[in-house]
């Protein structure tokens, strides 16, 4: 190449005094070779597929080509003085400098596969030739690498060595003996196993060898099988023993051939399998058979036995006997079939179907009902058998044995009914009845309709509370009975615990199921006799229908739950059918449960208090306490917000006493300040009729602060008088009564409470609801109510409270029919403790204006 000539790309020649720079084409000793020589060969150089480095002994770099700069991932500069150990996978230098050395030393050029590596990581196999540049006296001036990327081959070659390798070991390593042989049934190859197993080497068990390694009894009768197999063709299977380091076992030996186009054997190819465990198993069994007979008669066992090879068939006298039999019956599958039930017949036709078929498991079992052919008696019978084979694989011998499990089987259904029943009311209990709904849903096709019905009694722990639980264990076995009657046999019912059934329904349209459902709730709530008690079997129901509310039992059974909660909530003794937006009401009945509870924990429950005006003098007579609680950022909130709280005992009973606690507090506070002595009127709740101790739980708070009990006065609601335990009930207001409390009614009217209650009860204070007080015009029919009432307390001699009363023209009205007491807005709103006292001293100071109401 002659000097300021373009460089040619992808060839560089390097001077050693000035670096090269990319894309130039190095070239040693520049003008040793002719301009178009040397053109032409640079051309070639580049376009070449193999990699090509030229470098002295000093590493300098005369030639280089972009095949080798992408072989080792390096530009030509940075070869330069780059020791050929850096390119050189670390797996292969050592080799590969150990052999350079070598050669070097003797000038001698050398071939090697090595890999190199590039700076990122990567490497490619490659087939490397390197060879010396020799001066005039034969010593290496120069090496020339010339590398041709094998990385492909090399894989396929480690693939195909693999693959030997894993067909090497699977064979050699089998459990089998392979082997395989010539058309002629000549033996042309066996694997290792065969040495290691019998002793004898590979090369001696060729041809015919093999057959004297065979037991001297089995080698003529294998010889002649294994001829005829080869004659004909067809694949041998046979049994034989081999001579194994001088101790006989039992092989079997297995073979089939390989034929052409044409269907001619080319080629035989064979396993050998030790059996010898199986054998002697076998024959052990076989050599037990006597004594297992004998033990069977023993054991009272009966027994059928079937000679295969003989076609006998054995019944042993003890089995005749189970079945009722003759002891001179000749047995036969038709007169065993005689005395199974009918329903049974195909059991034991399956048995033996599969006793006398290729079936390979050994034994077989099964349980059946027979009726005595003697007497008819049913009775379960449980079969055990074993088939016994020859050491070809022909069947030999079926044995049976017979066991009468009746008194077994009769105790087993005992334990497995206690399992998946309820044993007070003899219905399935929560577990088969899931299973029953479950498997109901998993049978349903489309267009099918199913209902899932949730029951609560209502009156179970009154019931156990007040009669005992007696009456309540009568109660649910009264209900339970009724259940089933009332939706019929169609039904699935269950008890799920407690006070809890379920019913399911299937066949019944989605709006037939309100309908049918209340027509069972009427007739379950007939009252019955219990010890002199009247008691009904009144239910709350809940309902979810397939596939609309739910489409697996998980779901039926919240949405049913959702319904009955809801339903127990506002319509007790009535059916609620599940609607989406029952969840939020839910949601918020257990939200306000989460709040109580955390009101009751941090004492953040307060009474307020709200003014009693007497109508008469227009002064404070006394005040009502009214539940309110503290909310961190919301401030003072009223009892409704945590209204679901009342409903649940444990809770309700907690309030109250946080409340009881207050009101004691704030009553002991006014006393010891002076304040005039007015009673205060606190609530009971239902749920707190239903805590034993009542009367110790209200009185203990304000017999500690010594607050006089007459100052105290009880506000219950009607629904209080109407419970089932009315005797119970009016002994804790009389006691309550003689104490010193006073017993007010509230919202009188609004229920169910008659002039009997008035009458039995110890009640000195009747109030009107507000409902009634809300439309008090002389021509209305709540004025009728609300002077009804008047007159009824002044002729019973009891004191009369309005509620509600928010307008003056209500207040008159009341006056001037006679009405004591009345609270409400006009007068004014729950107030603080220190406020309630402030307004009562203010009043009692003033003489008060009734005029002005």
């Amino acid at each position: 190449m002659r000097a300021g000539s373009a460089p040619l790309t992808g060839l560089r020649a390097v001077s050693t005094a000035t670096p090269p720079t990319e894309g130039e084409v190095v070239i040693a000793r520049p003008g040793s070779v002719p301009g178009a020589s040397r053109a032409g060969l640079e051309i070639v150089l580049s376009r070449a597929r193999v990699g090509i480095l030229h470098r002295d002994l000093d590493r300098r770099v005369l030639l280089v080509n972009d095949a080798f700069c992408a072989l080792v991932g390096r530009p030509p500069e940075e070869l330069a003085g780059l020791p050929f150990e850096e390119f050189t996978h670390p797996d292969d230098r050592d080799r590969s400098s150990r052999l350079y050395r070598e050669q070097l030393a003797k000038a001698e050029p050398f071939e090697i596969e090595k890999r190199y590596i590039r700076p990122d990581g990567t490497a490619s196999w490659c087939a490397v030739h390197v060879s010396f540049v020799l001066d005039a006296a034969g010593r290496p001036q120069s090496t020339i690498t010339v590398a041709s990327d094998i990385t492909a081959r090399h894989e396929a070659q480690q693939g195909l060595l693999e693959s030997e390798e894993h067909y090497r070991h699977t064979v050699e390593l089998a459990p089998q003996i392979a082997w395989s042989a010539a058309a002629d049934g000549a033996v042309m190859e066996v694997n290792s196993r065969w040495s290691e197993i019998t002793g004898i080497g590979r090369k001696d068990s060729l041809h015919d060898s093999w057959l004297q390694a065979l037991h001297p009894d089995d080698i003529e009768r294998t010889r002649i099988a294994w001829r005829a197999a080869v004659s004909r063709g067809e694949p041998i299977d046979i049994t034989y023993r081999l001579l194994c380091h001088g101790t006989a076992r039992w092989f079997r030996a297995r073979a089939a051939p390989r034929t052409d186009a044409a269907g001619e054997v080319i080629r035989w190819y064979g396993t050998l399998e030790d059996i010898h465990e199986q054998r002697t198993t076998e024959q052990a069994l076989r050599d037990s058979e006597e004594r297992f007979r004998l033990a069977a008669q023993a054991a009272g066992l009966g027994i059928w036995d079937y000679d295969a090879v003989h076609q006998r068939r054995e019944w042993s006298a003890e089995f005749k006997d189970m079945l009722g039999l003759s002891p001179h019956v000749i047995p036969s599958l038709d007169t065993a079939m005689a005395v199974v039930v009918p329903e049974d017949r195909h059991l034991l036709q399956a048995l033996a179907t599969a006793a006398w078929s290729g079936d390979s498991s050994a034994q077989f079992d099964v349980t059946l009902r027979v009726r005595r052919a003697n007497d008819l008696e049913e009775r379960w019978m449980q079969t055990s058998g074993w088939r016994i084979r020859t050491s070809t694989g022909r069947l030999e011998r079926i044995l049976v044995t017979i066991r009468d499990v009746t008194e077994e089987r009769t105790a087993k259904e005992r334990i497995r009914w206690t399992a998946t029943h309820d044993a007070l009311t003899g219905i399935p209990n929560r577990s088969h009845f899931t299973g029953e709904l479950e498997s109901a849903l998993a049978a349903t096709t489309p267009g099918s309709q199913l209902a899932l019905v949730l029951l609560d009694l209502d009156h179970l722990k009154e019931m156990n509370d007040t009669i005992g639980h007696d009456a309540g264990d009568m109660l649910l076995k009264t209900f339970a009975r009724r259940l089933q009657q009332a939706f019929g046999p169609r039904a699935a019912v269950g008890r799920l615990g407690g006070d809890e059934f379920a019913v399911l329904l299937t066949g019944v349209a989605g709006d037939r199921v309100q309908a049918h459902v209340e027509r069972a709730l009427l007739r379950l709530r007939e009252p019955f006799e219990f010890d002199g008690h009247t008691c009904d079997t009144q239910a709350t129901a809940g309902a979810a229908l397939f596939p609309t509310h739910g489409t697996t039992a998980d779901e039926l059974l919240k949405s049913a739950d959702i319904a009955l909660y809801v339903g127990k909530a506002h319509r007790r003794g009535e059916m609620s059918l599940f609607q989406p937006a029952m969840r939020a009401e839910v949601q918020r009945r257990a939200s306000m449960l989460n709040v109580a509870r955390v009101a009751v924990r941090d004492n953040l429950i307060v009474p307020f208090y709200q003014p009693k005006i007497c109508l008469a003098t227009g002064r404070i007579a006394g005040f009502e306490a009214l539940l309110r609680w503290h909310h961190d950022l919301l401030g003072v909130q009223g009892p409704d917000t945590i209204a679901s709280a009342f409903d649940d005992l444990g809770l309700a009973i907690a309030i109250g006493d946080r409340m009881l606690a207050g009101i004691a507090t704030d009553m002991r506070r006014w006393m010891d300040q002076g304040a005039p002595p007015v009673p205060v009127a606190l609530n009971l709740s239902p749920a707190e009729f239903r805590h034993d101790g009542l009367v110790d739980r209200i009185t203990r708070p304000f017999q500690e602060r010594g607050v006089p009990f007459d100052r105290i006065e009880l506000e219950i609601t009607e629904t209080v008088l109407l419970g089932r335990d009315t005797d119970r009930l009016e002994a804790t207001l009389a006691t309550f009564h003689d104490h010193g409390f006073r017993i007010a009614l509230d919202d009188f009217g609004t229920g169910y409470a008659s002039l009997t209650h008035l009458k039995a009860f110890p009640v000195d204070v009747i109030k009107i609801d507000k409902t009634f007080v809300s439309n008090l015009r002389a021509d209305s029919d709540d004025a009728a109510i609300a002077d009804a009432i008047i007159t009824l307390a002044q002729r019973l001699d009891m004191e009369v409270v309005a509620e509600g009363v928010e307008q003056a023209e209500q207040a008159r009205y009341l006056a001037r029919r006679g009405c004591d007491y009345a609270q409400g807005f006009l007068f004014s709103e729950a107030l603080p403790a220190d406020e309630a006292i402030a307004m009562l001293r203010s009043s009692t100071a003033s003489r008060g204006d009734p005029a002005r109401f």
